[in-house]
């Protein structure tokens, strides 16, 4: 199929009058504009423009071809014209779902980042732990960490998050340092109750990923909690690695059973599969794509 470069060269050669002064005002070679010329020919299988020693001459398959596709590039152009005034403005609201304890860190700065770019945007967060629902919450956008959700919404790839095992130095000094998987059975820990993997963690045994299971004496369904559990030495922990940066290096926690590392999980961008998507909604997904791509080696 021609592609709209021909179209374009095939209207200039005939509207300038000679294959040279299309080639000048399309700032390209005299052989592409031929090539051009030759391959619409060849493709449509008719002479459009007479070629002499001395001048082109339309045929008149060419004129009609002419006045059509010429009609055709004008409208074509307009509604990029449109489009692109449409695409300049960023404006509305943007509300978004996220997670308690990612948000913060994570969404919050790169919205300022956003709002700052974007003065007419306003942005409001909804903050949740639980899967959000995108239509009975009236979400614009929500980022999850996981599973994305069902296959009719848009989604992005944001980032792939580690999960580490860890303990508190008081912790360790009291019960010995976990060799292997195994050795979780002779430990307490603190157990997540949300979620899939709570009485069994995802560790990574001989490149695959194996449910170990732990139990200990101290269970909630709150992840800040669960951290401050870790800390306070009441039990090794599994928790991303984002969650527990600062604890780490301010040597209140140390990472443990690292050679077994569970598989990271996903976090992605996702939103309804409408027609148009907002191009607020587009710009704060790159937003939040490039910042989480700078913090690569922290999550």
């Amino acid at each position: 199929m021609a592609s709209l470069e021909r179209y374009r060269a095939f209207i200039e050669i005939i509207d300038r009058g000679s294959l040279t002064a299309a080639a000048r005002h399309l700032d390209v070679s005299l052989q592409s504009i031929s090539r051009a010329l030759s391959t619409l020919e060849q493709e449509f299988g008719v002479e459009l423009i007479r070629r002499t020693t001395r001048r082109l001459q339309p045929t008149p398959a060419g004129l009609a071809f002419h006045a059509r596709v010429k009609a055709a590039l004008a409208e074509i152009e307009l509604a990029r014209a449109e489009i692109g005034r449409e695409s300049a403005r960023v404006a509305g609201t943007l509300r978004i779902g996220a997670s308690v304890l990612f948000a913060p860190k994570h969404v919050v700065p790169a919205a300022s980042a956003f709002l700052a770019r974007h003065p007419q945007v306003e942005i409001e967060l909804v903050l949740s732990d639980a899967i959000a629902d995108l239509v009975e919450d009236r979400l614009d956008l929500a980022i999850r960490i996981g599973e994305p959700g069902p296959p009719h919404l848009k989604m992005r790839p944001l980032a792939r998050l580690r999960r580490v095992v860890v303990a508190s130095p008081a912790y360790l000094a009291r019960r010995g340092l976990p060799q292997a998987p195994e050795d979780l059975a002779d430990h307490d820990c603190v157990v997540r109750t949300f979620g899939p993997e709570s009485d069994a963690w995802p560790l990574t045994i001989d490149g695959t990923a194996a449910r170990v299971p732990v139990r200990g004496a101290f269970r909630c369904n709150d992840a800040a909690s669960a951290n401050a559990a870790v800390v306070a030495g009441v039990g090794l922990g599994l928790a991303p690695l984002w969650q527990i940066q600062e604890d780490l290096d301010q040597a209140r926690l140390n990472v443990v059973l690292s050679a077994f590392e569970p598989p990271p999980i996903p976090v992605q961008a996702v939103w309804p599969a409408t027609v148009g998507t907002p191009v607020r909604t587009r710009l704060f997904v790159e937003t939040l794509a490039l910042r989480l791509a700078s913090e690569g080696g922290r999550l």
